[in-house]
């Protein structure tokens, strides 16, 4: 999760996500070269005479400015459109998780199990212990296998939401009369934390999703234990 003062992206739980830090990098990258660029010809104007009785034309300055975006741009495009189509792709997902957004908490439901569903809470702030954290931490976490590819679809009861967790590169709009899906994968155990990303009324702030990502055995034991 993020962190105060935290001026970077969160770290990636997915490897989706970690590509997506990958991909910002490079893209500052470049736009640091050509910031440099821009500043080095300003002050140059700046420092020098504007007028020059040899600079009649400059063809060759015309042909570099032009040509130059177009390649930069082909730079940034190209792992950008690589990404999309990753972001985009469903690989034969071990399980379903569906997500329902109301006014104002998640509902969840593991399509593959039988009548495994739950309402999913902000905690409230009296509530709060000191191991929770405030206005993130939800009564009813989600519990996913780690290194398991997870189809999600997400959809709406009624008004417009948006399931988020940063840290896994997921962003779901959950439109009421529509499914979205999307996939991803979790590298690592631990708890992930996200907030709904849609401007859905009063509380809008106060719908979190709380992800406990766990080892496979776990997970099989948890089903075990509310089928009980």
């Amino acid at each position: 999760m993020t962190t105060w003062l935290n001026m970077s992206l969160q770290d990636g739980a997915s490897p989706i996500m970690e590509q997506l830090i990958f991909f910002h990098d490079h893209t500052l990258m470049i736009m640091l070269m050509i910031i440099t660029t821009v500043m080095y010809m300003m002050t140059t104007l700046l420092w020098n005479k504007h007028t020059s009785r040899f600079m009649l034309e400059g063809q060759l300055i015309e042909t570099t400015w032009t040509i130059a975006p177009a390649i930069i741009l082909v730079f940034i495009a190209m792992p950008s459109l690589r990404l999309l189509y990753l972001m985009d792709e469903i690989h034969n997902p071990t399980m379903t998780l569906k997500a329902v957004g109301h006014q104002w908490y998640w509902s969840y439901e593991y399509s593959d199990f039988t009548k495994l569903e739950f309402d999913s809470y902000m905690i409230p702030q009296e509530e709060n212990q000191t191991s929770t954290f405030r206005l993130l931490d939800t009564d009813n976490r989600i519990v996913l296998p780690m290194n398991s590819p997870i189809r999600l679809v997400v959809t709406a009861a009624d008004v417009l939401h948006s399931w988020t967790i940063p840290s896994l590169g997921v962003k779901t709009d959950a439109t009421p009369g529509r499914l979205n899906q999307t996939s991803f994968s979790i590298n690592h155990p631990g708890i992930l934390y996200g907030q709904c990303s849609e401007i859905c009324g009063a509380n809008h702030s106060f719908m979190p999703i709380t992800i406990e990502s766990v080892s496979a055995n776990h997970f099989i034991n948890w089903i075990s234990s509310l089928s009980e």
